[in-house]
């Protein structure tokens, strides 16, 4: 049975899958707002996925909660999740869950990849505005949806290992479908020209030609040449079904331990008083480590015991801290 953070990673992947199946098709006449809204959903689901990975699949975790208004008129000192018009449980945005995943877990996650988020998020928020005949806009948001396909599968793969090597994570550029450079622009709404400029003032903080592992925009620029047929480089897609097969295992391991050592870290600090990040502390860690119902070494090369590996923790971990250190 899958677990609550793999079905939401799974839900993520396909959301990101149709944002970009619904961006290539050859005629889609509410492309870019329709793959603004998917990209962002998928975003949220693996942000969330993440949170359950690293709360032992506590669905709470995810909840919204709120101290509510009690008869005296005094607020309640106990927090209960916020409710939806049926009653339901509310969900953290996904600007509180990258927040959760920073700060509380200690989890980096690059800023370029938040202010793509943001970018995009805005364009979803004002998306009733917009139409497709403002070609200038069409451009900002395939170059908005370029970088954030390119930090969407690095995330994956530092949290879950190559799991998205069998999708071409790409969009079809603009210059394939629409003379973009002869188009003439049409703004009907002024907003659209507001959603501009605040993406082009974010733009201002990365306004370098370098490309990264993370990015904020990829600016799209083709040119067509005519070449020998015999210049390209033959590439070959194999299909063996006698490959290794690693994906299931490389999940199952993420799930079982999700922790890092700053993971760790992060929330032994916020549940003791007393707790310090000392050769005390390293030393009850290390022997922690030699336990595999607590860490795991990943090494470099799979299957080598040599090297240097990188340790993952399962939560559990914590309560074997309580018998050095005073709770908060």
């Amino acid at each position: 049975m899958k677990s609550r953070s793999r079905n939401m990673l799974e839900k993520s992947i396909s959301a990101m899958l149709s944002a970009m199946e619904i961006y290539n098709k050859p005629d889609f006449k509410y492309r870019e707002e329709t793959f603004s809204v998917l990209c962002i959903n998928s975003w949220e689901l693996l942000f969330k996925a993440k949170i359950l990975s690293l709360s032992s699949n506590k669905i709470a975790s995810l909840y919204a909660m709120e101290y509510r208004t009690l008869k005296s008129g005094e607020k309640s000192k106990l927090s209960r999740p916020r409710t939806n018009r049926s009653g339901n449980p509310m969900s953290i945005s996904i600007f509180e869950a990258f927040r959760i995943i920073t700060e509380e877990f200690g989890s980096k996650i690059e800023k370029a990849v938040i202010d793509n988020i943001t970018a995009l998020s805005e364009i979803r928020d004002n998306s009733i505005h917009f139409i497709n005949n403002d070609l200038m806009l069409c451009l900002k948001i395939q170059e908005l949806g370029s970088a954030s396909l390119q930090n969407y599968a690095n995330v994956v793969k530092s949290w879950h290992g190559d799991i998205l090597s069998k999708y071409n994570f790409y969009l079809m550029p603009i210059s394939f479908f629409r003379e973009f450079d002869e188009a003439p622009g049409v703004m009907l709404n002024p907003k659209e020209k507001k959603v501009l400029d605040y993406i082009a003032r974010i733009e201002r903080d990365y306004d370098n030609d370098e490309v990264n592992s993370y990015n904020l925009t990829l600016r799209i620029d083709i040119r067509f040449q005519k070449v020998r047929s015999d210049s390209g480089l033959p590439i070959q897609y194999s299909t063996d079904s006698d490959a290794t097969k690693i994906i299931i295992t490389e999940l199952d391991i993420a799930e079982k331990y999700p922790w890092d050592y700053k993971n760790l870290t992060t929330r032994l600090a916020r549940r003791f008083k007393n707790f310090k990040q000392n050769n005390n502390y390293h030393a009850i860690r290390k022997v922690l480590e030699a336990d595999d119902r607590f860490a795991y070494k990943r090494y470099l090369t799979p299957g080598s015991t040599t090297g240097t590996p990188k340790v993952f923790y399962n939560p559990n971990i914590l309560k074997e801290f309580d018998v050095h250190y005073e709770k908060v």
